[in-house]
């Protein structure tokens, strides 16, 4: 079997029981980062083997990998943090498995953009995850996109371009359009900043951001309830 194990995005505490279980339990763990995994399971007291399993080798290790599963061992993907697939490795190792009839199983457990997204004060009940912009080719059509969206929008980014993606968000929904920048998620020092685009890019541009970023960006139609209600 395979085993989709969420890991903590910050805090090592948000693990769970289970997840902990599986990870001493199985054959093999595949690991994004193995020195960064390594911290983890150390930390857990796990012992379980550890192997790379990247966005630079998955299309070549994920048939070989399926097969070994076939086979009869039993496999637990993780990566670096959160839940494999979203924004991470994965996707190609379980399409691999489900065309050998292989069983897959998703645990429950951390993700960014969950705790981002109900902290932001936006409407949550519908929301489009972009997750990372494209950096060149197709950005533009992406951000113009996210403009014509109706729910909230979360995106992931880098520290060092948060205020370009800021702007160019404000250029394409308007500088008017409400927004959050949630940082640093579930470790010492998170920190969620709340209000408009244009008071995010003044906020951000006089105090450099750390850590990872989520971005939420309010759908069109919020925008257009609170000027209705001005």
């Amino acid at each position: 079997m395979l085993y989709l194990v969420p890991t903590p995005v910050g805090n090592l505490e948000d693990i769970t029981l289970r997840a902990k279980r599986i990870l001493g339990e199985v054959d093999l763990i595949l690991a994004e980062d193995t020195r960064t995994s390594s911290v983890l399971l150390k930390h857990y007291d796990i012992h379980t083997p550890l192997k790379s399993h990247h966005k630079f080798n998955e299309h070549e290790t994920s048939d070989e990998m399926a097969e070994r599963i076939a086979a009869g061992m039993n496999v637990a993907l993780i990566s670096d943090a959160g839940t494999p697939g979203i924004s991470d490795p994965g996707f190609m190792l379980v399409r691999a498995c489900v065309q050998r009839g292989v069983e897959v199983q998703c645990l429950p457990g951390a993700t960014a953009f969950v705790p981002a997204l109900v902290d932001s004060g936006l409407p949550c009940d519908r929301f489009y995850f972009e997750g990372f912009l494209p950096q060149k080719k197709g950005r533009q059509t992406r951000l113009q996109f996210i403009a014509a969206q109706e729910q909230t929008t979360i995106i992931y980014e880098s520290p060092y371009r948060l205020v370009k993606t800021l702007q160019q968000l404000s250029e394409v929904c308007g500088e008017e359009r409400q927004a959050s920048v949630s940082r640093e998620i579930s470790k010492l020092h998170e920190d969620t900043q709340r209000g408009t685009l244009a008071e995010l890019i003044a906020h951000f541009t006089a105090k450099a951001p750390k850590g990872e970023i989520v971005i939420c960006v309010a759908g069109q139609n919020e925008k257009m309830s609170k000027r209705e209600n001005e």
